[in-house]
Parts: structure tokens; C-alpha cells; sequence
């Protein structure tokens, strides 16, 4: 097996995690206004844009939740630094899906039933009470118990289910979404989410796991 470089990264804790998800979430808010926002189309209450820009905000928000818990934990340097990538690109994207429904004049929440927007995709339904690839709180509270390989090891298998539950969503969202923001954005997450499984199943393997079972 691979030896872990356990030096930590002097930058990753030089500026606090709560300023970089604020700033990443205003920033990614005024990037929603300016990459073509305010287009002819405005998506209305029940379409696979508005669906998909709460939705994916909500499943995003566990991956930064998970990462940012790693970030501050983990005494393994990549796995450090993954978890900084992954907080901060969904962090942004967050900022992002939030402009781009204020902008629609659309409320961020909603009472809408999760995943209705993808009702024509079998399988793609709510699993436990969670979206596809998502941590239950149980899973949760037990990653919060872990520390040192035990820790980064259920991190890997975690986000690599999450990123497996999120790219069905974003191929659905890019084959039927009717703004052109939408679909880059769902273009995006496909190519990068599906990049860093191959990284991250390289990483488990390397720290003696395996993977988990697809969503």
C-alpha cells in the first residue's frame, strides 16, 4: 500500500472555513448575475431548472458539510486537501443555483417534494428519506466518531457514493433543462464529479479500502 504523506498543508489552514464558504457563497451568487442569468427564458415553479438548482444545493451542501469535517480532522494531506476542493467548488456552486432562482424571482425553498423534477428518470426517487448518493444521519453521526485512516477511508467511500448519486441528477438536468446556465452547470458537475470518483477510488484503494455499493 501507497505511504499517506500526513504533513499538513500550511495554506489550508491559514484563513478560516467560515470566511471562505461566505465568500465563495456571495461570489458564486454575483457569478449567477453575470454568466447569463437574466436570459429570455425564465424558468417557472416546477421545472427541471428550478428543481434541479434547489435540489442540487441541497445535495451539495452535505458533500461541503462532510468535506469541511475532514478538512478539519483528517491528519492525511491529500485527503485535506480533497476536502478543501470539494467544500470550496460546491460552495461556489451553491452561490450559484441560489442567484440563479432569486434571479428567476423563485424562492430557495420550498415545500415542493425533493427529486419531483426528475419524476420521467426511474430509480431517481427519494431512497430513506434522502437523495440518491447521500448520507443518511447515521452515516453521518458515525463519520463524526472516526479519526486517523478509519476517518479518511469512510470519507472516500461516502463522497464517492455522493458524487455517484449527483451525476444521474446532472445528466437529467442537462437532457431537459431549458436555460443554457442550467446545462453548463449540469455539464460540469458531470465531468468533474465523474473525474474525481476515478481519483477518489484511486485514494481508497491505496488506504486498503474498498468501494461501497452504487446508490
Amino acid at each position: 500500500m501507497t505511504p499517506v504523506n500526513r504533513q499538513q498543508p500550511r495554506w489550508l489552514v491559514a484563513v478560516p472555513a467560515t470566511v471562505i464558504a461566505v465568500a465563495l457563497l456571495v461570489a458564486g451568487g454575483a457569478v449567477a448575475v453575470v454568466t447569463g442569468v437574466g436570459a429570455p427564458t425564465v424558468p417557472a415553479e416546477g421545472s427541471v431548472d428550478a428543481g434541479f438548482a434547489r435540489d442540487m444545493s441541497t445535495h451539495h451542501r452535505q458533500a461541503v458539510t462532510v468535506a469541511g469535517l475532514v478538512r478539519d480532522r483528517s491528519d492525511d494531506s491529500e485527503i485535506q486537501v480533497l476536502g478543501y476542493d470539494v467544500e470550496s467548488t460546491q460552495n461556489n456552486q451553491i452561490g450559484m443555483m441560489q442567484g440563479w432562482l432569486q434571479v428567476w424571482g423563485l424562492s430557495v425553498n420550498t415545500s415542493a417534494e425533493q427529486m419531483a423534477w426528475m419524476s420521467g428518470h426511474q430509480g431517481m426517487g427519494m431512497s430513506g428519506g434522502v437523495m440518491p448518493g447521500m448520507a443518511t444521519p447515521d452515516k453521518l453521526d458515525e463519520l463524526r466518531g472516526l479519526s486517523g485512516d478509519e476517518l479518511g477511508v469512510r470519507f472516500l467511500q461516502l463522497m464517492i457514493r455522493h458524487h455517484q448519486g449527483a451525476v444521474p441528477m446532472a445528466d437529467y438536468a442537462l437532457a431537459h433543462a431549458d436555460t443554457d446556465v442550467v446545462r453548463r452547470l449540469a455539464q460540469k458537475v458531470i465531468e468533474s464529479q465523474s473525474a474525481e470518483v476515478l481519483t477518489m477510488e484511486q485514494m481508497l484503494r491505496e488506504r486498503g479500502g474498498s468501494v461501497l455499493p452504487p446508490p
